[in-house]
């Protein structure tokens, strides 16, 4: 559910990449995963300790991980799984190194997922967590075995991006091609023209033109380096794939006809998009307000959110949607209600963007249910 950006291309965040970044959370908190010392939700940001020191980030539902600008991978939260890499099944209520290594340069987990996906600095890819009975492979590992701790998918060190939805999984290789696995049988969510669920990387298409790629929870988006926008997967009764009708699709098909597209997420049922040009648009479901358009419409194709061409960032929960300006202001909207993962103090959903706090200096984040940010 993360955001998927275009290298080289669109929105970019005024504040320097550099920076030192503290790590907040907000949301739900039964199993630990704000990283606080309780299981309290919170409605607002709050610090995870006083470093600043974090690089990256990524959670589900249930879970949390984290990069420092050091290499060291970092997890909190659910952890019944094994999904913390921790080696056990204990959940964690504030951040635990994942094994001694310094080498992590890429973190994912989907929306409910009970497993976790990281790329190292040579470029080889790990998994670990959930894989059997009913997780359909979604390790990458050829087999139905969980895992509590990294195991390497395959042996090549070739993997340049990585992206999780519920149960499955896909990457871009440095080749461009594109690579998927995991569950299929919910209408081709892999692309690979069959609703065929995989354990094992397989490569959806020929072509090696894929630029980024971006998991919802039954559906996938992904951007070619020419900036066309493609879609697959399950598209009944939400219209989630943006193709102006509710028939899903097992292979990529480009949604309309632009070139101009940079960034895409994918949630639970809409998707976001932003285009060169900073502006934001959305589509599929639209219960709780959840696409930002000011109503609980439901829309087929992408709608602009708002006449603004300021967006830099992009994530989509599972209910619920938010984004980072290009001035570092950070905004959300959709369902709101028990968790308060809006972060706006309160647990009223909003159909529009709404600004969380005042502060300007926003520049990353993530995160459903609960939701994971770094600032500076």
């Amino acid at each position: 559910m993360l955001f998927q950006k275009l290298m080289g291309k669109g929105p970019t965040s005024m504040i320097s990449p550099s920076a030192p970044k503290t790590l907040w959370t907000w949301g739900r908190a039964d199993f630990g995963q704000l990283g606080q010392p309780d299981t309290v939700r919170r409605s607002s940001p709050v610090q995870i300790g006083n470093l600043a020191t974090w690089s990256q980030i990524a959670d589900t539902s249930n879970h949390s991980l984290a990069l420092k600008t050091d290499g060291t991978l970092w997890s909190w939260g659910y952890g019944i799984r094994g999904q913390l890499g921790l080696g056990d099944i204990i959940n964690r209520s504030s951040p635990v190194q994942v094994g001694g290594m310094m080498n992590w340069s890429q973190v994912t987990s989907g929306g409910g997922t009970n497993s976790s996906l990281s790329i190292k600095i040579d470029g080889t890819l790990w998994s670990w967590g959930m894989n059997a009975p009913t997780a359909y492979g979604v390790l990458g590992l050829g087999d139905a075995i969980s895992r509590s701790s990294p195991v390497q998918v395959g042996t090549l060190a070739t993997w340049s991006k990585i992206s999780q939805g519920t149960y499955s999984a896909s990457a871009i290789k440095t080749d461009g091609t594109l690579w998927a696995w995991g569950y299929n049988s919910n209408r081709g969510q892999l692309g690979l023209g069959d609703i065929t669920n995989r354990s094992s990387p397989v490569q959806v298409g020929t072509l090696a033109t894929w630029a980024l790629v971006a998991r919802g929870t039954k559906h996938t988006l992904a951007i070619k380096t020419d900036g066309t926008l493609w879609a697959w997967g399950g598209n009944n009764f939400t219209d989630v794939l943006g193709l102006g009708d509710a028939v899903y699709r097992s292979s990529p098909v480009q949604v309309g006809t632009l070139t101009t597209w940079s960034q895409a997420a994918g949630g639970g049922t809409t998707s976001l998009a932003v285009r060169n040009d900073r502006t934001l648009w959305t589509w599929g479901d639209n219960a709780n307000g959840r696409l930002g358009l000011g109503d609980t419409a439901p829309r087929s194709s992408p709608v602009q959110v708002g006449t603004l061409a300021v967006w830099a960032q992009i994530v989509a929960g599972r209910q619920n949607s938010l984004a980072i300006k290009t001035d570092g202001t950070l905004w959300s909207w959709g369902r709101n209600a028990n968790y308060g993962q809006l972060g706006l103090g309160d647990i009223l959903e909003r159909s529009s963007p709404v600004q969380v706090g005042t502060l300007a200096t926003w520049t990353n984040i993530t995160g459903g249910y609960h939701i994971t940010a770094l600032r500076v």
